[in-house]
């Protein structure tokens, strides 16, 4: 469908009140993500309208409007007919109500909150009528998404009782995006703000992404990068924030910046950027007071310092704490937050990589201001195909504490591997951290409950750029979606969410859902298996990430090498993270660390993440580690070459372009997870000395054929 044409012409029937044709369909490229608004097939489109022969609303603000086209463009899209807008119920009609516009509302929205909603079908006057209500306009443009979602997945809307509010206040995206127009790890082209242009011209495409973000509830964005240039603090783009924060604004979403500590240095000339110096501080008050005056509702900042050569207040002998809070002083008067990341390690520090943040980290707990929440990475490398739950779960009880996933692939196929993020997001929610007892999960901490927490976040790295399908990939779509999705409900199933998601973006057909949600399921687990079997982890090509590279040693800092992480020699392979070796597992809860100290009792998921074992060492299955190494390899490829045959059996099914783009990458997918899968064996059998087992072929290539690649023009490496 053309997005654009349409939005104007529901645009024009909304201020006109005339009739509007449906729109006219054109082959799909993945632009309007799972907003697509299908015509509904021939048996369904009689009772879907029926549904929806009105839309009753109280109210012109624009988030209202907002919701009442979306209901209008998404109906016309499955139906063919646009629904009314009156100010009398009828039969059939959608109601949106707020106990303010209407007070003797059928439904209770105590417990809903400010974002919330219910979805009831009712009797009103004797009419059979649907009532979405909330406790205000924004919740009830949530609610019209969620009806929406039901309407698009073929879900039954005759007897609808939904109560849903999120669970998690803060559901934001990261976006690393520069002010040049580059995406560090970005996969699917450049920018998707146009800075130059900006604050003059707010194109289209901003108001599309604000709509795909809040159909998911997602409430928050960071502009950009955490590695971020002081310019982004100066007048002429705090102007460009202001215009952005002015399109999302009826969306319920807010901008937030991120910001770098030697700004007051760089931008106006102070001596000094310690936190503790008056003047410092003022400045920031200052900034604060000039970004409030053109953002009222500006949420805050992101912060990354200390790491990875940028520079922060340890550089002056404070605090990440002293940072912090002076930053948090200057927002509080104006309702904002702090986010402070907790990815930190130091190039002069000689202990495990995987400590390190729990070592800066958890002496502050208790010592951070009450609006200042403490971002932490999913795992405490940094965001591999798998990884232990960051040790900092359920050891910080004072501080509020806010997940960071990557949504972006930068470590599992970049924009053309299909592996479906959700599991993984899973996999760390559902951890059990045991800080208080059996159940205190992950979830538990960055949801608040476990700490009685009333600050929560949860944060994803874009994957989102100019490319006309916004992810790099129509199947990228997926993890974005399945963010947005979590956030808002944290219990929500990896595969319920994927059928939603493949009932919208393709079709509520299951002899299309069911197998494209088989091959969504397994695909994470199967990249682990061709990238990093057994708990390896970081054995990528170094700078661009892109590809195997487990020989690289010959970096400046130990903690940049493949070898630091797989420490593979003739005798065995893994990282020692038990007391004979880093002592990581320390960091852990004591039944956890138990459970991770014995190589016995540990995970085989995590082997070689905690553990340095024989290449003799006996599996669960038998089998040494050397073979089970090869076998998850070999698992791996298969499976990917399993998707190709899925996705040629739908080609009936789905449009030509979406089905040729899938086909192209899952060929990419299968030949690259072959490379991946003969390069890792051709090192590590050059260290083991092992022969293959049997029906295992050898690689393509001897090893210094893989050694050899280079790709000096990967994506993503800025």
């Amino acid at each position: 469908m053309n997005a654009r044409l349409f939005c104007w012409m529901i645009a024009m029937a909304a201020t006109a009140l005339t009739p509007v044709m449906a729109p006219v369909a054109q082959a799909e490229d993945g632009y309007d993500l799972w907003l697509r608004y299908a015509p509904a097939d021939q048996a369904r489109k009689p009772g879907l309208a029926a549904h929806a022969t009105a839309i009753v609303t109280a109210g012109t603000s624009p988030t209202l409007t907002i919701a009442t086209q979306e209901l209008q463009r998404g109906i016309a899209g499955m139906t063919g007919a646009i629904p009314t807008v009156s100010a009398t119920i009828q039969q059939g009609t959608l109601w949106l109500a707020t106990p303010a516009s209407a007070p003797a509302l059928p439904i209770k929205t105590d417990g809903l909150g400010s974002e919330g909603y219910a979805i009831r079908t009712t009797m009103i006057d004797g009419k059979a009528v649907t009532l979405i209500a909330a406790n205000s306009d924004i919740g009830l443009l949530h609610g019209a998404y969620h009806w929406l979602r039901l309407a698009q997945s073929g879900a039954s809307l005759d007897k609808l009782d939904i109560r849903s509010a999120p669970k998690i206040g803060l559901r934001l995206l990261n976006h690393w995006d520069n002010l040049n127009g580059t995406v560090e790890r970005g996969y699917a082209g450049q920018s998707i703000w146009d800075w130059w242009r900006l604050p003059d011209w707010k194109g289209p495409r901003y108001t599309d992404y604000a709509r795909a973000n809040a159909s998911i509830g997602i409430n928050g964005t960071v502009l950009n990068n955490v590695n971020a240039k002081a310019d982004s603090l100066t007048a002429p783009y705090i102007a460009k924030a202001a215009a952005l924060a002015d399109v999302f604004r009826p969306y319920g979403i807010k901008v937030y910046l991120s910001v770098k500590w030697t700004a007051p240095m760089e931008l106006d000339g102070l001596k000094t950027a310690d936190p503790l110096d008056p003047a410092v501080a003022a400045w920031w008050k200052a900034k604060a007071d000039e970004i409030y005056k053109a953002i009222p509702d500006f949420g805050g900042f992101l912060v990354k310092a200390n790491s990875e050569g940028q520079p922060g207040p340890q550089d002056y002998q404070r605090t990440h704490a002293d940072g912090a809070n002076m930053l948090a002083a200057a927002v509080k008067p104006h309702g904002g937050i702090v986010m402070w990341r907790a990815f930190v390690y130091a190039h002069d520090n000689p202990d495990d990589r995987a400590k390190q943040a729990y070592s800066d980290f958890k002496p502050l707990d208790g010592k951070f201001a009450d609006n200042v929440i403490v971002q932490v990475k999913n795992g405490a490398i940094d965001f591999q195909p798998r990884e232990p739950f960051h040790p900092l779960f359920g050891a910080m009880p004072k501080t509020p504490l806010m997940m960071e996933f990557q949504i972006t692939k930068e470590y599992l196929g970049q924009s053309t591997h299909l592996t479906y993020l959700r599991p993984l997001f899973e996999e760390v929610l559902d951890a059990d951290t045991y800080a208080k007892g059996k159940g205190s999960t992950v979830a538990k901490v960055i949801d608040g409950s476990l700490d009685g927490h009333k600050l929560t976040g949860i944060a994803g790295v874009a994957n989102i750029g100019v490319d006309r399908d916004w992810s790099g990939s129509i199947f990228n779509q997926a993890d974005w979606y399945a963010f947005g999705r979590l956030a808002w409900d944290t219990s929500l199933s990896a595969q319920d969410i994927a059928k939603e998601w493949a009932e919208m973006t393709f079709s509520p057909d299951q002899k299309v859902v069911q197998p494209i949600v088989k091959m969504m399921m397994g695909s994470r687990e199967a990249a682990v298996d061709y990238m990093t079997p057994l708990g390896l982890t970081h054995v990528m090509d170094t700078g661009h990430h892109y590809g195997p590279g487990p020989w690289v040693s010959d970096l400046a800092r130990p903690e940049w090498n493949p070898v630091y992480y797989h420490k593979a020699d003739a005798n065995g392979i893994g990282f020692d993270r038990t007391k004979t070796g880093s002592d990581a597992v320390g960091q852990y809860a004591p039944p956890v660390a138990k459970m991770w100290a014995n190589v016995k009792t540990t995970p085989e998921r995590d082997l070689l993440w905690f553990h340095h074992v024989p290449w003799d060492y006996r599996l669960s299955s038998g089998e040494t580690v050397w073979d089970g190494l090869i076998h998850r390899y070999d698992n791996g490829v298969r499976y990917v070459a399993d998707m190709q045959t899925t996705w040629a059996s739908l080609k009936p099914y789905v449009d030509a372009e979406r089905f040729a783009e899938t086909q192209a990458f899952l060929t990419i997918q299968h030949r690259e997870a072959q490379w991946w899968r003969d390069a890792s064996i051709a090192y590590f059998q050059s260290v083991s000395k092992r022969p293959l087992p049997a029906g295992s072929a050898a690689p393509a290539h001897d090893l210094q054929w893989y050694k050899a690649l280079e790709f000096p023009y990967a994506p993503g490496h800025n």
